[in-house]
């Protein structure tokens, strides 16, 4: 039997000691505020037992966490379809690149980098009658949390500096992939990515993803082959271009975002998310990604 709160608890004090915690994100201004010594962990297992350890109550800015699940319900909706919109190939290059858009005819290479997901953003838009509100119901359902809300304060700030973000839109409108007004899609994006959740809230959202499809309450929201396929985009390109190094060191599915946060899996075993804020150069949480190396050695678990 795995002691996973002694080990969360070995993590947590090892991860105290670090000297390099990592840069805060300072290009979205909210998210400069934050503290960087800040660190939570929290795990729950196939049997909805819970394990947590630090500041695993507080919450943060999910930022590009919100992307898989942006994809999940647009998915949802209109099944197959998606793919004829984003690829599903690893880019190689940073979130915000646009070099590799205009080389592919405005297909963006997968649905976890900027460009990917805005135009996810525009299938929900096109597809939602109330697109905030309704993908706000969707994420508190997955985890019957109802206060699990937007960060109003952060939405304004990434309209405010989402310079490339635009660019990216533009482009995509440019080559036909962008249906809605540019300004109405990239609003919807920036309020998707400035949700605030904590880690328990995380680990309950994505407990579908560990379970087949299948909320904690037992409802299908997605069928075993749509999970199959956003566990496997999550391990080749849900951390930017550091996801072969993720795979190599931890061995899971997850996504990261900006805010600090990870979220990553093992299938029909357990879901675990991570908060700190301080990130590495790739924008990924430093501690974070120490934190899910020290667990899937400690626990010898992961998919491999």
């Amino acid at each position: 039997m795995i002691d996973y709160q002694k080990i969360l608890e070995t993590i947590t004090s090892n991860c105290a000691l670090s000297k390099d915690k990592g840069e805060i994100a300072t290009y979205i201004p909210e998210l400069a505020k934050v503290d960087r010594s800040r660190f939570g962990i929290h795990l729950v297992n196939s049997e909805k037992k819970e394990f947590q350890s630090g500041d695993s109550n507080e919450l943060f800015s999910i930022q590009s966490i919100s992307k898989v699940l942006s994809l999940a319900y647009a998915i949802s909706i209109i099944g197959e379809a998606v793919w004829q919109r984003v690829d599903v190939e690893p880019s190689g290059d940073p979130f915000n690149h646009l070099s590799l858009l205009e080389l592919e005819n405005g297909i963006p290479r997968n649905p976890l980098i900027n460009a990917g997901a805005i135009v996810i953003a525009d299938i929900l838009v096109s597809h939602l009658e109330n697109p905030k509100s309704d993908f706000l119901q969707f994420v508190r359902k997955l985890a019957n949390d109802d206060s699990i809300d937007f960060d109003p304060n952060v939405a304004q700030s990434e309209k405010k500096t989402g310079f490339r973000n635009y660019a990216a839109a533009n482009l995509l409108k440019s080559y036909g992939n962008l249906k809605n007004d540019v300004d109405i899609v990239l609003d919807f994006y920036f309020h998707q990515c400035s949700i605030a959740m904590n880690c328990a809230q995380l680990t309950k959202v994505f407990y579908l993803f560990m379970n087949r499809g299948v909320c904690q309450q037992n409802i299908t929201h997605l069928s075993i082959s749509q999970v199959k396929r956003i566990n496997a985009l999550m391990l080749t390109c849900g951390f930017y271009d550091e996801a072969g190094e993720f795979a190599f060191e931890v061995g899971l599915p997850g996504k990261s975002g900006v805010g600090g946060g990870i979220v990553a899996l093992l299938p029909g075993k357990y879901c675990v998310a991570t908060w700190s804020p301080g990130l590495n150069a790739k924008g990924n949480s430093k501690l974070g990604m120490e934190a899910l190396e020290k667990l899937t050695t400690a626990t010898a678990q992961s998919i491999f």
